[in-house]
């Protein structure tokens, strides 16, 4: 899976709170992310089997609103993005104390 700065917020949001279904507008809520962006990410990552998704089973006219699509990590989706958001964090600029960002392993000026 190709780590974008949009499928890192999306894995987060999940990471999040792994056992909550999430469906597309609370999604965007979290992440910030427009639908455009969203859904795609949403599309690559059940396609790759780290999402798994459906339809919850409500009446629309009795809800007043049209049926969700929850989406939620799989055990392999799961064990991935814990890894890749690792990975992630471990090539990013270490804070300094000061507030900054300093290359991991510099020296501290």
């Amino acid at each position: 899976m190709r780590m974008t700065i949009p499928v890192a917020k999306v894995l987060s949001a999940f990471l999040a709170d792994p056992e909550a279904p999430r469906y597309g507008l609370d999604l965007m809520t979290l992440t910030g992310l427009p639908s455009g962006t969203l859904y795609p990410v949403l599309h690559r990552l059940q396609a790759a089997g780290w999402l798994a998704a459906e339809w919850e089973e409500v009446d629309p006219s009795a809800a007043g609103r049209p049926a969700r699509r929850y989406h939620r990590l799989t055990p392999e989706g799961l064990r991935a993005a814990r890894q890749a958001l690792a990975e992630l964090r471990a090539l990013a600029p270490q804070r300094s104390p000061r507030g900054g960002t300093e290359p991991t392993g510099a020296p501290a000026w």
